[in-house]
């Protein structure tokens, strides 16, 4: 099949070199002309492993192309993907107009093609978009002039995780598919029929209900057990041994039952925010959901407080943050927790250095990232972890105790032994324990 692909961010490029990688001939069009001429070259603008290694097999291969020219994309396209951005507003509801200038300009291009003879296009939504974005964009292709029957419009939601999405969209749970008609669900489902994935037919705003409820399950899980090793620790009971009992419950299961700093990225926080706001729209008040937002905010306030108890007097006092993307690998800063806590911190009087393996600047004014691990920690008074990268669990820590002026590991994922740490010489404090 021949596929076009508005928007050559995290979600479109994946979502363009994966379908080349299963035999489509993908166009992945994007405004901005440099990240085009990059991509071209086969140089990807973000950290995500696997990723630049399949945009380079499919560019070789001419399975993957990329341009600033949607006309000449989808002129030939058998389906035009839209992957750009949802960004929240200020009221916690999704900016669509990406979306709709997608929609829009998609309409454009196809009252240039109306005397094509059998035009037809399917349309699929792959941003993640409010409940009933796929009747507002059959409403702007209607509104433009192209006849219901040249299009389908499609809601194709996806479920990757930033650090292991090429892997995730290559081998997925399911694949959801929201469509008004069998031909257009029977397009897309061949599109991924070389899977082998469990695929769910379902109508259009079901989908998209489908993506904001699985991300706001995920995230209510997270905070959920925030609040309880909130509570453990102040009865004395370690939150790991906990949630380890509970997670043996199939009911339940292990993952994300791992208390920590909060959860950061460019989904949780938006669609648990987007959620509550569709259920306002609607006459309800999601009590559940906005509580699951407000645990998370106050988690790496409770963190910054704690280190700031450890140390009632900051003059003079320097912390290091080890780990600035919001989990490990990826190079994304969204939402990350690091960020919010090195700015409560320089806020308190500290002296703040940092280290991330993948991301190389503190993006907070004032904090210099650091060129390695133990530089980060040279002279200072306590290391602080928040990004579970595997590296930090590896570190020679004899060294880093040498090299840090005061032995003092606060561990905001719980990712080091407590009772090996302190072995080695170190007061550790977790979250919850």
């Amino acid at each position: 099949m021949k596929i076009c692909v508005i928007g050559s961010g995290y979600v479109g490029l994946v979502t363009g070199a994966c379908l080349a990688n299963l035999g489509s001939h993908v166009t992945c069009v994007d405004k901005d002309p440099e990240k085009i001429e990059s991509l071209s070259a086969g140089h990807i603008h973000f950290f995500e492993p696997g990723l630049e290694e399949m945009v380079k097999f499919n560019l070789k291969n001419g399975r993957i192309s990329f341009t600033s020219d949607l006309d000449r994309a989808a002129k030939d396209a058998d389906v035009i993907f839209i992957a750009v951005g949802t960004p929240p507003k200020r009221d916690g509801s999704a900016d669509i107009s990406s979306v709709v200038r997608a929609a829009g300009d998609i309409a454009k291009t196809m009252k240039k093609l109306k005397s094509r003879k059998g035009l037809y296009k399917i349309i699929v939504n792959k941003s993640t978009v409010p409940v009933g974005m796929g009747d507002i964009v059959t409403k702007i292709l209607k509104r433009s002039g192209i006849p219901g029957r040249s299009f389908s419009v499609v809601s194709n939601p996806e479920f990757l995780s930033e650090g292991s999405a090429v892997s995730d969209f290559m081998n997925p749970d399911r694949i959801v598919i929201g469509a008004s008609d069998t031909k257009a669900f029977d397009a897309i489902t061949q599109l991924y029929r070389s899977l082998n994935a469990h695929i769910i037919f379902t109508d259009i705003k079901t989908a998209e209900m489908i993506k904001y409820v699985s991300n706001s399950f995920l995230a209510t899980k997270i905070s959920f057990v925030n609040e309880i090793a909130n509570i453990c620790e102040r009865i004395g009971v370690d939150i790991t041994a906990v949630a380890g009992a509970i997670g043996l419950d199939q009911r339940i299961g292990k993952k994300f039952l791992n208390a920590g700093v909060g959860y950061g990225g460019s989904c949780l926080p938006k669609d648990v925010s987007a959620l509550v706001n569709v259920a306002k729209n609607a006459g309800y008040r999601a009590q559940l959901l906005k509580g699951v937002n407000e645990i998370n905010e106050k988690q790496i306030d409770r963190f910054a407080a704690r280190i700031r108890a450890y140390f009632p007097g900051a003059a003079g006092k320097k912390i290091a943050v080890l780990g600035i993307a919001f989990k490990p690998g990826t190079d994304d800063i969204r939402e990350a927790p690091s960020i919010k806590l090195m700015k409560k911190l320089k806020a308190m009087g500290f002296a703040v250095s940092c280290f991330d393996p993948a991301v190389k600047k503190s993006h907070v004014p004032g904090i210099t990232a650091s060129e390695d691990v133990y530089c980060a920690l040279k002279g200072c008074d306590a290391a602080a972890f928040v990004t579970e990268w595997p590296q930090f669990k590896q570190l020679n820590f004899e060294l880093a105790r040498n090299t840090m002026k005061k032995p003092v590991i606060f561990d905001g994922r719980n990712m080091l032994n407590p009772g090996v740490m302190r072995e080695q010489g170190f007061k550790y404090f977790g979250v919850g324990r």
